[in-house]
Order: C-alpha cells, then structure tokens, then sequence
C-alpha cells in the first residue's frame, strides 16, 4: 500500500491511497480542477478512482468532493452527520456509515472509521488496512482520546496533524475567539499534544511517519521536525512533512 499527500493546511487537504489496482481519495478540499491537476502531477487520472471518503464538512476538507464526484461519477462514502449539512450537493453513489461501525471494504482495502473530537457535526478519520499495511491518519481533532490511541497501535504508516505551536498561536494574528477555536479541545493538535501520542505508540514497524495540516501562520516546518527529533531521532529516517502547496512523493506504508 502506498499514499501521497495532494496538499495538507487550512486552504485545503486531500490523500491518495492506492493498494493492488484500488485507488481511494481522502477528502477533497480544493476545488475539482486543482484536484485533477494535482492527482495528474502523480500520473492519476480521476475517473481511475474508486471513491473518494470524506473526514468532515470543513470547505478545506470537503471543497471539491461533489464536483469531482459528479463529473467522473465517483462513490462518496460520508457520515451521517456531514451529509446532512447538504454540503456536497447531489451525488451519484452516496454511501453513509457512521463513526463507530464495523470496517468495511473499498475494492482491495478495508477501511476503518473512527471518532475524532472537532467542531463538525459527525467527523471521523480512517485507518486503511490492506494484508500487513496499516495506514493511519489522524488531523482535525482537538485532543487525543484512549480510542485514539487504541485504534493507531500498531500502524506501519500514519499521516499526524502537527497543527500548531502553543507559543506561536498565542502570539500570532489570530484574534482570541480564533486561537481559543483552534486551541480547544474540539480544535487542533499541537506539537506536544501529538508528540505525546507519538510517545506512546510502539514504532518498532512504523515504516513512515508523514507529519500533515501544518499551520502557515502558527507553526513552522523546522519546528515540527526539531519537536520529533529531539526526542525520537531514530523517527529521522522515517519522517517527512507535507506542504500545502504541492503534492508529496509516493510513501509507502
């Protein structure tokens, strides 16, 4: 199994994964025409996907789903809650699940949703499970929960938010309504919040550790990498960032 970021921040998030002929996108929050020029940079053309899954319904995360959806006639697989926000439109193939069921297949991939606390109304984040591959991602969400933890043991490949710094959020052009939003307990990660989470995983078969939903304003890459390093070099190897710009290698999980 393998996955690349098409772009990860605040003005818009998706991933590629791909396992024996099935491609899945994660979220689509660019529009539909950035999306297909992005998934072309990786030599991917749109209708070759088998559906795209959708974390919540931010416009960074769910911008593009309904267009590109509707124009390459793409399965959606959405909880309850997003869709009842109407926010993608009519769609040809709508599969609801909701945040605690059971995993189920896409093609040559079991997907696993599971619960996230963030401000939306139904939000989940996914492992992708295909024979000994475990792809865990995890951004939006505010705190980590025992669930969390739980679900993430034992992945050989995770996607983790490093949103912010707690000094550079305080001290940044946010106003405090914004900075409480973002720093609350339905907000986003910071860097110790997911560096503890990072603490108590095993990483003997972490192959790829990919640090996703970087902050522009409130954080900065060398501070992420620093943040990992100094307690986990032997992450150095393994550890890559994403950019909100541009589209990521391939990385294997």
């Amino acid at each position: 199994m393998r996955f690349a970021s098409l772009g990860s921040g605040s003005q818009g998030n998706a991933t590629l994964i791909e396992y024996a002929g099935t491609r899945l996108l994660l979220d689509c929050g660019f529009a539909a025409r950035e999306v297909e020029r992005r998934l072309g940079l990786l030599g991917v053309e749109p209708k070759t996907l088998d559906g795209i899954l959708v974390t919540h319904e931010h416009q960074d995360h769910i911008r593009g789903v309904g267009p590109l959806a509707r124009r390459h006639r793409l399965p959606v697989w959405i909880t309850h809650g997003t869709h009842r926000g109407e926010r993608c439109g009519e769609l040809p193939e709508c599969h609801l699940i909701h945040s605690h069921q059971r995993s189920f297949d896409i093609g040559a991939i079991s997907v696993q949703p599971y619960p996230v606390p963030h401000d939306a109304r139904e939000p989940v984040q996914y492992v992708f499970i295909a024979g000994a591959h475990r792809l865990g991602i995890l951004t939006d969400s505010g705190q980590i929960t025992p669930h969390i933890e739980q679900v993430l043991t034992g992945c050989s490949a995770l996607l983790l938010e490093f949103n912010h710094d707690q000094e550079m959020l305080a001290s940044g052009p946010y106003p405090p309504a914004l900075q409480r939003r973002v720093g609350g307990r339905l907000g986003h990660l910071n860097n110790e919040q997911s560096l503890a989470l990072l603490a108590k995983l095993n990483h003997d078969g972490l192959r790829r550790l990919v640090v996703g939903h970087v902050s522009e304003k409130n954080n900065h890459p060398q501070r992420v990498r620093e943040c990992i390093l100094s307690s986990m070099p032997h992450l150095s190897s393994r550890l890559s960032l994403t950019s909100q710009a541009e589209v990521s290698p391939w990385f294997e999980a």
